[in-house]
């Protein structure tokens, strides 16, 4: 069966839910589903922050073809400017798994060293 608009939405929600709650019992219980904002949209998780308390955007995708990282990069980026956040990064479904701790997390080498660096560094 291919997959419809309404099916492919309804996996995106399912694997963002599945990555918000992954996150909110091993990091922070307020991390949860963001509510979409339309034209300005600030990514799918909200109030993910690293280790020194910088928001971090996080895009998830739950996609049918194959892995766009630079596509997918820029729209993290982007609204990580949206929502006036420190960083932004892509959780990407890897195929053959539900485990959310399976899935692949994409960034840049910049993205990465502001992260692993954090604020003010």
């Amino acid at each position: 069966m291919s997959r419809t608009r309404k099916t492919a939405k309804q996996a995106g929600a399912r694997f963002e839910r599945s990555i918000a709650d992954y996150l909110a019992a091993n990091l922070d219980d307020r991390i949860d589903r963001r509510v979409k904002t339309g034209a300005k949209d600030c990514g799918d998780i909200a109030n993910v922050r690293d280790s020194h308390g910088a928001r971090i955007v996080i895009e998830c995708k739950d996609y049918g073809g194959r892995l766009q990282p630079a596509q997918w990069l820029r729209e993290a980026h982007q609204e990580a400017l949206n929502d006036n956040a420190y960083a932004g990064i892509v959780i990407a479904k890897r195929k053959g798994t539900t485990n959310p701790a399976d899935q692949y997390v994409l960034t840049d080498l910049a993205t990465l060293t502001r992260l692993l660096k954090g604020p003010g560094q």
